[in-house]
């Protein structure tokens, strides 16, 4: 019985995201339906994901396996999940002024929020085939719903259509891919699929090799790395915009992590092969994401190419296949989830009377009506821009380093000059917001939008003068990896 305890404690943030997910539901289906009511919903769904939070942080560094090993709990998973959660919990935040403005509130939207952020949990904590894929599907089928949240919406109904179709064609695969890695290890766990690629016939064994190319072209899919990025732009320009804050930091995060469990334990005896896969997905994914930005004219669409480019830097991180390289990459992700929610803060606090405003455009002269918001967003832009001493330059320093230090410098050169170009896009906005002619006033900036773009601005500011705590953790938690 006290073994069967301690394997419910392992798993405790999961069973508090999924009790609290049906309770809620429960709580939006019997009560009133009014807009107080959803809100009600709305807090009581995010005091559950800081519940979740604190089981996460109280839990052991020390690596714990149960179901037979098919899920993991070690000091890696427990900082993805920590960040995984506070995105979630950042999105969530900010929807509540978007819904209620828009008149588009539905408590379903923060049950279906703690059930995908259930499924990103359970991917980061997955130790074999089967829990990889019921934590995908878990978290697939809520954001599915999720994207098309605005039934009224044609955009928003375009989006959660493609992200349906795209989502289900990369499942097809992911699958695919795990039945050949099955038939050709004759196990999906983990620590057996391990042993089967540190074979000394593992790299030249085309079954398991093209078993794991078409696992990794799924879980591509999911962090929006090219050619697997057709929906993001539509998806995050269709969707609400909190929703599309949600896709950008929490699935990413945890999708990232999926992709390091993956490539660093279960298939690290034929590193050189998914390392090659890692290096073509990351100078194509900067390369579209420096270029394919350059000509967008709404912010939602262009934030969709700069995180198609973020994602290409991190996967130098992976590339390099080192401690060094996990670690760059946990530091990314940790710092691009707080510049991602600052930007879409800031977006969110782009209103007019007459409605939201999501046009390059409409910033002109920004500075000379709301200096407060025109100066967060311009140093959210510089430090996705990459330019020091904000956090950004530290998040490409980190993985281009540990590239270098791998002999892998053309990767990290070809980054640089993606971020040079990128840079076009960010400094343009800064641009057009304190030195063109300004417009209409944005109306008084949201106080939870508010608040996230304070947080935000801060952490990419004082990065630079005490950055150990950040990097003393992830490197911690890389090294649970190897």
């Amino acid at each position: 019985m006290s073994g069967l305890m301690a394997n419910y404690a392992l798993i405790a943030p999961e069973i508090v995201l999924v009790v609290g997910a049906m309770v809620l539901l429960m709580l939006g289906v019997f009560r009133p339906e009014s807009d107080r009511e959803t809100e009600i919903i709305g807090w009581l769904a995010m005091g559950v994901l800081g519940l979740a939070a604190w089981l996460v942080l109280a839990q052991s560094s020390d690596r714990q396996t149960l179901f037979e090993g098919g899920f993991v709990v070690d000091g890696f998973g427990r900082f993805m999940k920590g960040l995984t959660l506070a995105g979630s919990a950042g999105a969530l935040l900010l929807s509540f002024d978007y819904m209620r403005e828009t008149r588009s509130q539905k408590f379903e939207y923060p049950v279906l929020v703690l059930l995908a952020t259930a499924g990103m949990m359970m991917m980061i904590s997955a130790n074999d085939l089967i829990a990889l894929y019921l934590g995908l599907e878990l978290q697939n089928l809520a954001l599915y719903v999720v994207a098309a949240i605005r039934r009224d919406d044609v955009r928003s109904s375009e989006a959660g259509l493609k992200y349906f179709v795209l989502g289900a064609l990369s499942s097809g695969m992911l699958l695919y891919g795990a039945s050949l890695i099955y038939g050709f290890t004759g196990s999906t766990a983990f620590a057996a699929i391990a042993a089967a690629a540190k074979a000394t016939t593992a790299a030249t064994d085309i079954g398991l090799i093209v078993g794991l190319v078409f696992l990794l072209v799924g879980i591509a899919f999911k962090i929006s790395a090219v050619p697997f990025h057709m929906w993001t732009p539509d998806v995050y320009e269709g969707a609400p915009t909190p929703v599309a804050t949600f896709f950008a930091v929490a699935p990413k995060t945890a999708a990232m992590a999926l992709l390091m469990r993956v490539t660093l334990g279960a298939f690290a005896g034929v590193g050189p092969q998914w390392q090659q896969v890692m290096s073509v997905l990351a100078i194509a994914s900067m390369g579209l994401g420096a270029f394919a930005a350059i000509g967008q004219t709404n912010i939602k669409r262009l934030l969709a190419y700069s995180a198609i480019g973020n994602v290409g830097y991190a996967l130098i991180g992976l590339a390099a296949g080192s401690p060094q390289g996990a670690q760059g990459v946990v530091i990314y992700m940790a710092i691009y989830v707080a510049m991602t929610l600052g930007a879409f803060a800031c977006v969110l606090a782009m209103r007019r009377p007459s409605g939201m405003v999501e046009e390059i455009d409409e910033l002109a002269g920004l500075a000379q009506t709301n200096l407060g918001l025109a100066t967060v967003f311009g140093i959210v832009m510089f430090s996705l821009a990459g330019i020091p001493p904000l956090a950004g330059f530290f998040a490409k320093f980190y993985v281009f380093s540990a590239a270098v230090k791998e002999g892998l410098w053309p990767l990290a050169v070809l980054g640089v000059l993606a971020s040079v170009v990128g840079a076009y896009y960010y400094v343009r906005i800064v641009k057009v917001m304190f030195f063109d002619e300004a417009k209409e006033k944005f109306l008084a900036v949201p106080m939870r939008a508010g608040l996230i773009m304070g947080l935000a601005s801060l952490f990419v500011l004082l990065y630079v003068v005490w950055p150990a705590p950040l990097v003393a953790g992830a490197d911690a938690a890389a090294r649970t990896l190897f």
